[in-house]
Formats: structure tokens, C-alpha cells, sequence
């Protein structure tokens, strides 16, 4: 079979400009419209765009019955939108002086507030967190939950501690400690102020 070399004609490309121009232009006609539309909005004019309500006339109220009713009515329906102006006037009292050096003079009453303190095991302290985690894991086997916390100890670095708790009296600790020293671990008892 014979081949034709004729050059095949190519069909011309509809010049419409590129797409990323086309998306650009679109881009700003959409952003400049929604931004009008979001202007007259905020604004609530309809005056830029030459729109204007129908002319309706007001209604026509009834005449006033007397003079004496109408600020009356005034003072019932307008409430004030704060109560401390009436509030606060009430609550003021007088004070001598005799009572402020009595006041200064007094001791202060102790303070017999406890501290709240929680009471954790610390099973070590690692410079990386794959040690830690690895002592959580052999902790985890023995049945024990474990937590690892990140420190940023000044002068050490990071600190990633593994520790048990928290235990709300020395005796809970103590038991526990008991416990990981029997199946081979030693743990320091740490206080933490609860605050």
C-alpha cells in the first residue's frame, strides 16, 4: 500500500488567550463585585446604586389625650438598660475614722489553708524520649500507668521524666513504691504543689 506524504492540515486553534489570564480577570471582576456587595450590605444603603423605597406615607397616630399621661407613660416604657446607677448609690456607707485604724490595727486572721500537694514516683529522667518511652513500655507490663513529662531543665536541657502517680497520701506512695521495688525498679517520691 502506497503512503501518502501529503503534510496533514492541522486544524487552527480557536484564539481565546490563555487560561491563567482568563482565570485572573475572572478572579478580579468576582472580588470587586463581592466586595460591593458586602460594602452595601455593612452600609444597608440602597442610595449608592439610585434605588429608592416607594414613598409611603407615615401613619397618622390619634391625637394625645391629655398632657399629664404622656411623660407618665414615657418614664413606664422606657426602661434603663443598666441597674447600677440605681444599684450602687444604695449600697454606699459611711465610715468613720475611728473604724479605718480599727481596721489597720487589727491582726490579720491566720491562715490555716494546707497547701494541696500531689505526690508522684519518679522511675528516672532521660535526655532522649525513646529511653523514656522504653521504660514506660517495661512499666506498662508490670500493670502500672506511667506518665512521661517534657522539662526544660536550665543548665541540663530537656528532661523527659517517667513517673507514676499522682498519689494523694504518703501512704498510697509508699505502697506503690513498695511494689516497684519488688519487681525490680527503684522510684523517688516527688512532691508537687497541686497550684
Amino acid at each position: 500500500m502506497s503512503r501518502d506524504y501529503k503534510p496533514v492540515q492541522r486544524r487552527a486553534k480557536p484564539s481565546g488567550g490563555s487560561p491563567l489570564m482568563t482565570g485572573v480577570l475572572l478572579g478580579v471582576l468576582l472580588g470587586v463585585g463581592l466586595s460591593l456587595g458586602v460594602a452595601l450590605y455593612i452600609k444597608g444603603s440602597d442610595i449608592a446604586l439610585g434605588f429608592r423605597a416607594p414613598s409611603v406615607a407615615p401613619p397618622v397616630s390619634p391625637p394625645a389625650k391629655s398632657l399629664e399621661t404622656e411623660p407618665e407613660a414615657s418614664e413606664g416604657s422606657e426602661k434603663p438598660r443598666f441597674d447600677f446607677y440605681t444599684i450602687l448609690p444604695g449600697s454606699e456607707k459611711a465610715v468613720s475614722e475611728q473604724e479605718i485604724l480599727e481596721a489597720q490595727q487589727a491582726p490579720a486572721p491566720p491562715v490555716a489553708e494546707k497547701k494541696a500537694v500531689s505526690l508522684y514516683l519518679q522511675v528516672g529522667a532521660y535526655k532522649t524520649a525513646q529511653e523514656a518511652d522504653n521504660m514506660k513500655a517495661k512499666l506498662a507490663l508490670q500493670g502500672m500507668e506511667v506518665v512521661v513529662q517534657t522539662a526544660d531543665i536550665p543548665g541540663k536541657g530537656i528532661l523527659h521524666r517517667v513517673r507514676l502517680g499522682p498519689y494523694n497520701d504518703l501512704v498510697q506512695a509508699n505502697e506503690a513504691k513498695s511494689e516497684l521495688e519488688r519487681n525490680g525498679f527503684s522510684a523517688n517520691i516527688i512532691k508537687v504543689d497541686a497550684n
